[in-house]
């Protein structure tokens, strides 16, 4: 095979072959293919994009790259969830007890932020003692003892995944559907699940910013994973307000245990009750405990409290607070039209609850606690949201991203509903 041949028939919008698939990412992974002739094809397949086989045989290869995960010692379904990611969204601290106390083993591998969205494992890493990396053995274990598993994805997991992603980060290639698709699908087949419900955001707060890219991507992931012999459906959910009134991987914790306890709010109680009933109708668990239930007699919380001491997490510890507050108060009185979803997310991240590297360190007190959701009535002066930072030479900045994020009027408008769409095979 020659690199070269491959780069200009993706470029002349041509259709790769199978045996061209395969060999560039085992190429790649390699170091046979260079960096600087990946970042090319991966150019040109975001300019051109890719038919359904090649996204397929595209995720297939990089699947094979590493190792794939085996579930079947288990001897009940196995259900996982992924986010495509937004500004508050905890829905993952919840749903994955939620779903075992219901009757299905939740072995969920997920990722940490980067920018405006906020990563599952920065969150839970803010419980004090609580352990992200653990090996397939340990995986095994937390799921026989506490239902639910949520961990880092191990370095044999789709490696050539990991090195093309961070390729596609520093190149303009990371909004190509194809490659977004593949990268989220690799994983989640090579994770093993038996089954899998998709939350595909829309907004300004996600990386899909209308309705019909967002579906495009959800029926491509889809279609992946059928293919793969994984039952998958999505959901389109909205993201052009924050999720919750916790913004921050403390608060948001918070927030997520609040859910637990039979509280919370509504969207977020909503949204992690939807997404549970999809979750245990893919695995094929009907006519057992509804997730609402679950949440008021306590074995969502119960399920809860098991999965974070089996990680070595002390679920009653104090969680860490931030050193500083300062409140940004309504300018005048009327309804909250409008919270933009970015700007509460960059204001967050300049705070200190997000990073702008991979290696960057967070703050787990930092983020931002909204007093008021769109639709909700404020007086003037009253406060609108409350901003967490060690440090209070960040609130400039924080203030600064806020600007023309919000707005006071005599009515509401119009906001994408919490659940847009539904989308199966």
């Amino acid at each position: 095979m020659d690199v070269i041949e491959v780069i200009v028939a993706k470029r002349d919008s041509g259709e790769l072959s199978t045996g061209q698939i395969d060999w560039v990412i085992d190429a790649y992974t390699r170091g046979v293919v260079a960096d600087e002739q990946m970042s090319s094809l991966a150019m040109a397949i975001l300019l051109n994009g890719m038919n359904r086989r090649e996204i397929a045989d595209w995720t297939q290869a990089m699947i094979r790259s590493g190792e794939r995960m085996d579930w079947s010692a288990l001897d009940r379904p196995t259900a996982d969830k992924h986010s495509t990611g937004g500004v508050g969204d905890k829905i993952t601290l919840p749903l994955a007890p939620l779903v075992a106390a219901c009757g299905a083993y939740v072995p969920q591998l997920s990722g940490r932020g980067l920018g405006h969205t906020g990563g599952t494992l920065d969150k839970l890493e803010s419980i004090p003692g609580w352990r992200a990396s653990l090996s397939n053995d340990e995986m095994l274990a937390v799921l026989r003892e506490a239902g639910a598993v949520v961990c880092a994805a191990g370095s044999g997991l789709a490696p050539a995944d990991k090195k093309l992603y961070a390729l596609r980060d520093v190149t303009g290639t990371v909004e190509s559907i194809p490659l977004i698709a593949s990268s989220i699908m690799s994983k989640k087949i090579a994770e093993g699940t038996g089954s899998l419900v998709l939350d595909v955001k829309v907004g300004s707060g996600a990386f899909m910013k209308t309705v019909e890219r967002a579906r495009e991507l959800a029926e491509t992931m889809v279609a992946l994973g059928t293919d793969a012999g994984v039952r998958t459906v999505a959901l389109l959910t909205a993201m052009d307000r924050p999720l919750g009134r916790a913004v921050g991987n403390a608060l948001e914790v918070e927030e997520s245990v609040e859910v637990l306890a039979g509280g919370g709010p509504s969207d977020v109680v909503e949204l992690t009750v939807r997404l549970a009933r999809e979750m245990l109708e893919a695995a094929g668990i009907a006519g057992g405990k509804d997730p609402a239930e679950a949440l008021k007699d306590g074995s969502a919380m119960d399920a809860w409290r098991r999965m974070i001491a089996a990680q070595g997490g002390d679920p009653d510890a104090p969680l860490p607070r931030a050193a500083e507050t300062t409140t940004v108060a309504a300018p005048a009185s009327g309804v909250l039209t409008r919270l933009d979803a970015y700007a509460v997310g960059l204001a967050a991240w300049r705070l200190g609850a997000g990073r702008a590297r991979k290696e960057d360190p967070v703050s787990f007190g930092a983020g931002i606690v909204l007093h008021a959701k769109p639709g909700d009535e404020v007086r003037a002066g009253e406060p609108l949201m409350t901003l967490h930072a060690d440090e209070p030479e960040r609130f400039g900045r924080a203030l600064a991203a806020l600007e023309g994020g919000y707005e006071v009027g005599a009515a509401g408008q119009d906001l994408l509903p919490l659940v847009i769409d539904r989308i199966t095979a």
